[in-house]
């Protein structure tokens, strides 16, 4: 859905979009959205700024970083997200991002893709580090295999840290 500025000049929009798995690319991120996406949003004109708040609901699949099994995260996120003009980037200056300026969004031409503001937001609530749970064990270093399910016949000398080696001396 695109939310245009000529519509928000004279009124409020409100939006619930449900968006299937599949409808959004999360790949590149490593990301696989395993239910849908429930969307409810509400966008206003506040000056030259579109403020969408909203709130996001559904399910994200990623392969654990211990153990690579993949996992379930689910997405129960709130947002409130001010969008300003491309136009206020400084283009070839380097300009200082104030801390309030982290939170922003900016569009370019008449309006916001609502999906693209979804897709953002999905992306800043998934963990940076997925883990499947908080006691996953991993991969063996040596055998590769997953300490979770089997524990493998690798000699415990050799730990999983890089400067193990160093006990030895």
């Amino acid at each position: 859905m695109f939310i245009t500025l000529q519509e928000l000049e004279l009124h409020r929009v409100s939006v619930s979009e449900t968006y299937l798995p599949g409808a959004l690319d999360f790949q590149e991120a490593g990301f696989r959205q395993t239910t849908p996406l429930e969307v409810s949003a509400e966008a206003e004109l506040a000056g030259k700024e579109i403020r969408i708040r909203g709130h996001i609901s559904g399910t994200m699949e990623a392969a654990c970083d211990r153990c690579l099994e993949q996992t379930e995260i689910p997405i129960n996120q709130g947002f409130d997200l001010p969008c300003r003009p491309m136009e206020e980037i400084a283009h070839e200056e380097e300009v200082e991002v104030g801390e309030d300026e982290l939170k922003v969004g900016f569009f370019s031409g008449d309006g916001v893709n609502l999906s693209d503001v979804v897709r953002e937001q999905v992306l800043l609530a998934v963990p940076i580090k997925v883990v499947c749970r908080p006691d996953c064990r991993g991969l063996c270093p040596l055998c590769g295999a997953n300490r979770n399910v089997r524990q493998c016949g690798c000699s415990p000398e050799h730990e999983d840290s890089p400067f193990a080696f160093l006990k030895k001396k």
